[in-house]
């Protein structure tokens, strides 16, 4: 098996499967790491990347799922500037306003997330619900470390085309005549960040 590049992907998302798998094909030089904090889901991911695997020798071999706490735990996992791109998809919305703490697009968790970003790496989001998408897009636009792509430049990015139709969520948003809502964000440079703007 050849090495893969050291730059990690990560997925952080409610329904993984078609995603990891698709962002596996799309970029075979790169690793794709799924993180779900449900055993089942987990499992069922596991088992049909193995079967994925033993139906194509060779292949999916740079993709992966981890049973994991991400909003807990991510900073154990990878180092400062490892990762290229972070998908959130789908999230759980915690509707209620005494949970809005546990969404995973946060203004605690954006500052981890911007420490494991590299310079330059890509924030996907993307919900059914518009309510958690303004948050996303308040949230990540007022953090020093992030600016939004527009999405006149989001057509062409086959990552955005795969958390769309590609995620089972996506599909079923789809099926039920439902709207998706997506937001994707870039991490500034560390010289374009402001220093008098990091503590908030």
């Amino acid at each position: 098996m050849q090495r893969l590049k050291s730059s990690l992907w990560i997925m952080a998302i409610t329904f993984i499967l078609l995603i990891a798998v698709k962002l596996a094909e799309l970029f075979p030089d790169k690793l794709t790491l799924a993180l779900e904090i449900r055993a089942k889901v987990t499992e069922y991911v596991r088992l049909r990347i193995e079967a994925l695997r033993s139906e194509n020798p060779g292949q999916f071999q740079n993709v992966s799922a981890l049973r994991t706490n991400a909003m807990r735990y991510l900073p154990h996992y990878f180092r400062k500037g490892q990762i290229t791109k972070m998908f959130f998809c789908f999230p759980d919305p915690q509707f209620k306003a005494r949970l809005h703490r546990r969404r995973i697009v946060h203004t605690p968790l954006l500052a981890e997330y911007a420490y494991l970003l590299a310079p330059g790496g890509i924030l996907y989001t993307i919900t059914d619900v518009e309510e958690l998408h303004q948050w996303h897009v308040e949230k990540c636009s007022s953090h020093p470390c992030f600016t939004r792509i527009p999405d006149s430049e989001l057509e062409s990015d086959p990552c955005v085309k795969a958390m769309t139709e590609e995620t089972e969520e996506g599909k079923k948003v789809a099926r039920g005549g439902g709207k998706k809502y997506v937001a994707v964000f870039r991490r500034k440079a560390n010289e374009d960040v402001a220093v008098d703007n990091l503590f908030w």
